[in-house]
């Protein structure tokens, strides 16, 4: 066999593995996106966290961002992740939850009090959550919680149960909504995130639930006039990637995304919470009236609820053993907080 040939022997040898191993020498675009619009916060912190990973890469690493819900809905996007057109994505709960049920606990009505708590409840439960997205194929890349969530109606209402009189809306498909509004015994308005401006405009809805923040965000406000000054639920999020993609990634640009996303999405956490108490004041400013709960009674109704809306997902969406480990945890550390101050 002469040099030239055996060259090309070698090389046809080769191809095979060349063709299959890891993405190297050359440059890495994992497709993300989300539903957050352009100039937002959460888009202000992805973008910073993409110019960092270029940078640390020396450009073999970057995000190529479709924000806005240009890509679709959270269900559109896990659609376009299977087929490969996309390879990561920034999801609330309702996304998460077509991954990993079981992590839907985190959104259930009426669970936790104060933001101490979620961060107890999500360090204390870390492993279960990393385990349950990577069983379906996916790994957790930072949690990007959305935060508290509070009704928004176009009429007064004095408390909860008169929300009959209002067209709410109800993500659809949303086993945790479903279960609140059936504990409610409300008959909500099943529509899509991505249709809920237009209804709000045509009147087909005049009532809606979401953070502060995001009411400004997606401009929601503007189609309200209240605010109801008790949340319901702790609406979670997180930025997941496709773990065969990130597999065939090179070891070192693995690294590099996991501790770099860590970083930036405990910032954007962060940011999101005190963005939204400031968000509280500017909805004010733009002449939102915040509305607040004055018995203790009806708390307490509410709460009430919650347990009861809690209970109807337990085998639909987590087990009861996980839900009564989360319920015993936060008792114990309410406990804890108690004799602390």
């Amino acid at each position: 066999m002469n040099t030239s040939k055996g060259t090309l022997f070698f090389t046809i040898l080769l191809l095979p593995s060349i063709i299959c191993s890891p993405l190297v020498a050359q440059e890495i675009a994992i497709k993300f996106a989300t539903l957050a619009p352009e100039g937002s916060t959460w888009m202000k912190v992805m973008q910073e966290w993409n110019k960092e990973l270029l940078e640390k890469s020396g450009g073999k690493l970057r995000f190529r961002i479709y924000s806005g819900g240009i890509s679709g809905d959270e269900k559109d996007v896990l659609r376009k992740i299977r087929l490969g057109q996309l390879q990561a994505g920034g999801f609330t709960g309702v996304g998460l939850g077509e991954i990993a049920a079981q992590v839907r606990i985190l959104d259930t009505p009426f669970l936790f009090q104060n933001v101490e708590e979620v961060d107890y409840i999500y360090n204390t439960f870390e492993k279960e959550w990393e385990d349950a997205f990577k069983k379906s194929g996916y790994v957790l890349l930072g949690w990007t919680e959305v935060g508290f969530v509070y009704f928004f109606t176009a009429k007064p209402i004095q408390g909860l149960m008169e929300l009959k009189g209002i067209k709410m809306w109800i993500w659809e498909g949303d086993p945790i909504a479903e279960a609140l509004f059936k504990s409610l015994d409300l008959s909500p308005i099943p529509l899509s995130i991505t249709d809920v401006m237009t209804s709000l405009q045509t009147g087909l809805i005049d009532g809606v639930y979401c953070s502060p923040l995001a009411a400004i965000a997606l401009q929601w406000f503007t189609r309200t006039k209240f605010m109801y000054d008790f949340h319901l639920a702790n609406a979670s999020g997180a930025v997941l990637i496709s773990k065969p993609f990130l597999d065939k990634m090179p070891k070192d640009l693995q690294t590099l995304l996991l501790t770099t996303g860590k970083q930036h999405l405990n910032r954007l956490t962060q940011l999101s919470r005190k963005e939204n108490k400031g968000a509280i004041e500017t909805l004010k400013k733009n002449g939102i009236k915040l509305i607040s709960l004055n018995f203790t009674q009806e708390v307490e109704d509410y709460k009430a609820m919650g347990e009861k809306a809690r209970r109807l997902l337990v085998g639909k969406l987590y087990s009861e053993d996980l839900l009564d480990k989360i319920e015993n945890a936060l008792k114990q550390f309410r406990t804890t907080q108690k004799k602390i101050k």
